[in-house]
């Protein structure tokens, strides 16, 4: 499996999580039953994901704040944004991932999960992460 399709499968167990809040280890061992996923290397990248989003979710979701527009808050983000937003993120800023291709990569989860806003409003969110850490 390759990164983008790693990264989509990271997206839905993270989306999934958002959803439900059950025992989070169980859900990861049915999300990798369920969708073939049994490469160390897979595995390994997925978890990183979660629990790297999990272990900075305060610092991430301010981050997020921080960065939207006025009279906007975390409560009026959709739970495929903020999934979206939190993958990217963290790849960015704790992963070193490159900035243009990771909002790509976000823009183009946006674009096949959000809805028809999701594209701009995900794009306008990590460019002024990207531009608010200084990150070249």
């Amino acid at each position: 499996m390759n990164r983008t399709a790693l990264r989509e499968c990271a997206f839905q167990l993270l989306y999934s999580l958002e959803m439900q809040k059950d025992d989070i280890n169980e859900q990861i061992d049915l999300f990798f039953e369920n969708n073939g996923i049994e490469k160390k290397y897979e595995k390994d990248y997925i978890i990183d994901i979660i629990s790297g989003t999990s272990e900075n979710s305060e610092k991430i979701k301010g981050i997020i704040s921080k960065n939207l527009k006025e009279n906007w808050d975390l409560g009026r983000i959709s739970k495929v944004n903020l999934a979206i937003l939190k993958l990217s993120i963290y790849e960015i800023l704790y992963k070193n991932i490159p900035f243009k291709a990771e909002i790509n990569e976000a823009v183009e989860l946006a674009k096949k999960y959000g809805d028809d806003n999701s594209k701009a409003f995900i794009h306008g969110v990590l460019a002024s992460v990207v531009k608010d850490n200084n990150i070249e």
